[in-house]
């Protein structure tokens, strides 16, 4: 069976993945749980293994299946062949493998910290909602110093890795 990415909106997998069901198009949206951390407490919640794709079975393309595809609320594009508008096939191992990763009890967190260099946005804590450059990145202990610039100087604060995301 020939599986397709589907890029769609920020947050919006599952309204993508409702829609295309009601479609009767076959779609897979792997979710993981996290822990997602509160100001007063930590909770388990189920986010998409993939931000912002999932995954739909056409065992027969056709430009009529495709356009149905795009014209679901929320759906970006599919991803194509580079320099080409055919799609992007996933091959069916890859589809397992993430198949049988949700299945097992492996803990899996999804990894988007930003890279030294790149510009993060401040999530949590006293300076939350600025934005910086990460100066320093050390994924092993998920901490990270960002250089914020305030009245023309640098200020650099550390920070640990709930607390900061890429931009």
């Amino acid at each position: 069976m020939p599986w397709y990415a589907v890029y769609t909106k920020s947050r919006f997998e599952d309204k993508v993945y409702a829609g295309l069901t009601q479609k009767s198009v076959g779609t897979f949206l792997p979710k993981i749980e996290v822990w997602s951390r509160r100001k007063d407490r930590k909770k388990k919640i189920m986010i998409p293994m993939f931000s912002g794709y999932l995954f739909v079975d056409l065992p027969e393309y056709t430009n009529e299946r495709k356009l149905d595809i795009l014209s679901t609320v929320g759906v970006v594009r599919m991803l194509d062949k580079p320099d080409s508008y055919e799609p992007l096939q996933v091959p069916d191992p890859q589809i397992d493998a993430i198949k049988r990763l949700i299945a097992s009890d492996v803990e899996i967190q999804p990894y988007i910290y930003p890279k030294k260099g790149e510009r993060a946005k401040i999530t949590d804590g006293p300076f939350k909602d600025i934005e910086g450059v990460v100066i320093q990145a050390d994924y092993r202990r998920h901490l990270f110093v960002v250089s914020i610039d305030i009245l023309q100087r640098s200020v650099a604060i550390k920070l640990e890795g709930f607390q900061i995301e890429k931009i």
